[in-house]
């Protein structure tokens, strides 16, 4: 999946203008690093089963491509990494893959829920001062979850593979302070029907650290929060809980 995003990135690059930004075409490319606190539970049938899960380092990567054509939507293309790695000892037992992990054993997990999010969006304001934005986004996931623990006295490994793909409101919001090179911004997905819920949104400062009629290159830090609550997406339902700060940069051709 990877692949496929910084294919498409590439492929869009090659459709910017050497000219001004924005006087034809505009394209972002941006890269982050997010350190996350993770928690949650996910399950196949029967009980969903919490597992502690670490601290992990991931990354995003994003391309968006704007344009002047009236009515015609922009668009993004981000991928972001979402691999986690827990343990729990289970209290009870546990049915995955088909199999029933037992009562007091170790469980572990791989759980690997990676995705690519296709995001179509108009622009109400597009200057130094306020930006504002709104579309939808479809989140794209292709996983895997991983259990390996004991059945019946033996150590077993299950996986499940599941994809689906989640349509969201989009929102971003950002405001220039004059004269400084800095802006603050917001930006973020959700979806909130009958037991799924998902919510991904950022909060943070952006300082432009090289601005010219070629590119504008500007350092972004802030606040990062993903909430997976998927109710059987391809028969596997999660409650998972990622936040935590990111930095990255962000290139504007």
């Amino acid at each position: 999946m990877k692949k496929y995003c910084i294919a498409a990135a590439l492929s869009m690059a090659c459709l910017a203008p050497v000219a001004q930004a924005d006087t034809l075409l505009g394209l972002y490319l941006g890269a982050e690093g997010w350190q996350a606190d993770n928690s949650g539970n996910f399950a196949e049938s029967g009980n969903a089963q919490s597992f502690n899960f670490d601290d992990e380092t991931f990354t995003s990567y994003y391309a968006a491509l704007e344009h002047p054509v009236p009515f015609v939507p922009n668009i993004k293309l981000r991928y972001t990494e979402l691999e986690l790695n827990g343990s729990t000892t289970l209290s009870e037992t546990f049915e995955f893959g088909g199999k029933d992990f037992t009562v007091g054993t170790t469980a572990n997990t791989f759980t690997d829920l990676s995705h690519v999010d296709y995001t179509l969006y108009y622009e109400i304001f597009d200057n130094d001062l306020v930006s504002f934005d709104f579309g939808v986004n479809l989140k794209q996931f292709d996983g895997t979850i991983q259990v390996a623990g004991t059945v019946e006295g033996n150590t077993t490994t299950e996986t499940r593979d599941f994809s689906g793909v989640v349509p969201l409101g989009y929102l971003r919001a950002e405001l220039g302070l004059p004269m400084t090179g800095f802006s603050v911004f917001a930006e973020g997905s959700m979806l909130a029907v009958d037991d799924s819920k998902i919510q991904d949104y950022q909060v943070g400062v952006a300082w432009q650290v090289i601005g010219n009629l070629a590119v504008d290159v500007a350092v972004r830090a802030g606040y990062r929060s993903m909430v997976l609550e998927l109710d059987d997406v391809d028969d596997i339902s999660t409650d998972i809980d990622a936040s935590g700060p990111f930095a990255g940069i962000e290139v504007h051709f």
